[in-house]
């Protein structure tokens, strides 16, 4: 089985779980007019007139939704109300413009909505250069990313941990650019999406207070503090990637008018500015969490997955598939020549190995050093077919099995 790197080229983007129902309105009964008249709002629906305390006329942004217009009643105390939804849903659903499929989105599966703004130069007539919107989309997906790590551990640096996970949890997320390229909204689920709203919002807020606090005092101690909010390298990393080259950026976080606005969080926040002038702040913030992230005493279980020396004695290198005891996928780490023997012999049988050791934050969690203790350990023979055919399936066993025959592993 082979795995694309989380650093790879992005896959196919997983349908948002209201994908398939979007065309199919919910029923008057299962919408609070109150979240619809949010919805609309919050999608650029103009409310232009209507009798107040009863109901409003709604009609969409844009040229093109001159003729259409909604009447939505403001509470179910309007007698009339279940059947101005059902009118208001049914047009929603049988109009072609992108802010009526938002709000029905938006209805089906509440959502937070995460924003971000990017202010670049433009060049005649308003254009901007075509990578713009690429650019967006990066840094933006760094920002998640660090948010969902922070949902899972506090650290100043990551690396490799938890990344796999972190990157999965992400496929439920829909995002949506502007034409421009300065502007992109990603919409998360609530359920299960919230927990990454909520911490890149507070690690966002702590990340500009630590970089006001940098930029008027001279002092770090703010973003020593603020990683127990979320910050951390990766997070730093992305503002600056996204301030890079602009004039400024924003961000903010809309909550879902269907649901309560987490515990600690406004309900209509400001959006969090960062501009140019902040970069020098980030940049020495970046380069402390990644020089001061400290290394981590593990006791990991792992399958083999190659082998390599120099010659038929001696030291040796091996790389391990972790199974358990690190929050990352490999690990590299350099025996003496017994522990190497005794992995080679835990690999010709199939037998994943336990080792102690210290995950060194140079190189990203990647490498174990001081390694001790190396062990097989027993598994049962369905477990261990199933290793050993995991393995099978790769390249690498080949160098294996050409040093053990006596080859000199290159």
């Amino acid at each position: 089985m082979t795995h694309r790197p989380v650093d790879g080229p992005a896959r196919a983007v997983r349908p948002h779980p209201a994908e398939p129902l979007w065309t199919r309105p919910p029923a008057p009964d299962q919408v609070d007019p109150a979240v619809l008249g949010a919805l609309l709002h919050r999608h650029g629906w103009q409310r232009r007139g209507g009798a107040r305390g009863r109901y409003g006329r709604w009609t969409p942004p844009g040229p093109g939704g001159s003729g259409t217009s909604l009447l939505v009643p403001e509470s179910r105390a309007y007698p009339d109300s279940d059947d101005l939804l059902g009118e208001a849903l049914v047009a929603l659903s049988r109009s072609a413009l992108p802010a009526a499929r938002d709000v029905l989105v938006g209805l089906v599966v509440p959502s937070d909505e995460i924003h971000w703004w990017r202010d670049v130069p433009t060049g005649p007539l308003g254009a901007a250069p075509w990578d713009v919107e690429d650019h967006l989309r990066t840094a933006a997906r760094g920002l998640l990313l660090a948010g969902a790590l922070a949902t899972r551990a506090r650290a100043g640096y990551f690396g490799a941990r938890h990344r796999g996970p972190a990157a999965a949890s992400l496929e439920h997320v829909l995002v949506g650019a502007a034409p421009g390229g300065r502007s992109l909204t990603a919409v998360v689920p609530v359920s299960p999406g919230r927990p990454l709203a909520v911490r890149l919002h507070q690690a966002l807020y702590a990340a500009r207070e630590a970089t006001d606090y940098r930029r008027a005092t001279g002092g770090m101690d703010a973003f020593d503090a603020a990683v127990e909010a979320g910050v951390s390298h990766e997070l730093v990393e992305a503002l600056v990637s996204l301030v890079r080259g602009s004039e400024g950026a924003r961000i903010a976080v809309d909550w879902a008018p269907a649901a309560p606005a987490p515990e600690g969080c406004a309900t209509d926040a400001e959006p969090v500015e960062f501009s140019p002038g902040d970069l020098p702040a980030l940049r020495e913030a970046a380069a402390r969490y990644l020089r001061e992230e400290p290394s981590v005493p593990v006791r990991l279980t792992g399958a083999v997955v190659r082998l390599r020396r120099s010659g038929p004695r001696g030291e040796g290198q091996v790389r391990l598939r972790v199974i358990a005891g690190a929050e990352v996928p490999q690990v590299r780490m350099t025996l003496d020549e017994e522990a190497y023997r005794i992995v080679g012999h835990a690999h010709l049988v199939g037998l994943p190995v336990r080792v102690h050791g210290r995950l060194e934050s140079q190189g990203g969690f990647r490498r174990l050093v001081n390694a001790s203790a190396v062990t097989p350990v027993q598994v049962d023979d369905a477990e261990r077919d199933r290793l050993m055919k995991s393995l099978q399936e790769t390249a690498e066993i080949t160098a294996f099995f050409e040093e053990a025959c006596g080859g000199d592993g290159q």
